[in-house]
């Protein structure tokens, strides 16, 4: 680990949840919930999925997002249909209707992010365009470093 990379660390860290903070508070009144907003991203993103996919992605149990499952698919934005090989299982898809309210959401926190980000000059707003590059890498680490906490992988130093 490089020197200061610990204090980088929690800076990066504070400066994302007060940003994550401030889209969520940004949200208008009787917007879908985080966790049905991450399962609808989840199915746009990697097509459709199932139920323990979704959870394992979202690092929730399946039961836990049992209730967000069955309120997405009485709203229509969500569909299910039997796994092809496991009649017994479940798939997961977005429907149309769920694109929609997905992209509408995003449509709302970008319009608001790209006021907020006027304070900023050109070459400021590149090096923030640079950052979420990073920071979306850092998000979904290679297979490699998954499961790394405390500097270790697998009980060996990383």
């Amino acid at each position: 680990m490089r020197s200061g990379q610990v204090e980088s660390a929690a800076a990066v860290r504070r400066a994302v949840t007060q940003v994550g903070r401030r889209l969520r508070a940004e949200r208008p009144a009787g917007a879908l919930s985080g966790t049905k907003l991450s399962v609808l991203s989840h199915l746009y993103r990697l097509g459709p999925s199932t139920p323990g996919a979704i959870a394992a992605a979202e690092r929730h149990q399946p039961q836990s997002l049992s209730r967000t499952f069955a309120e997405l698919q009485v709203a229509g934005l969500i569909s299910r249909r039997p796994q092809e090989r496991d009649r017994r299982a479940a798939v997961l898809s977005i429907t149309p209707a769920g694109r929609e309210a997905l992209v509408r959401d995003m449509a709302d926190r970008d319009a608001w992010l790209a006021q907020a980000m006027d304070i900023f000059t050109e070459a400021e707003v590149e090096m923030l365009r640079i950052a979420a590059g990073l920071l979306e890498r850092l998000a979904d680490p290679p297979v490699s470093l998954r499961g790394v906490a405390g500097g270790t992988v697998a009980g060996r130093p990383a």
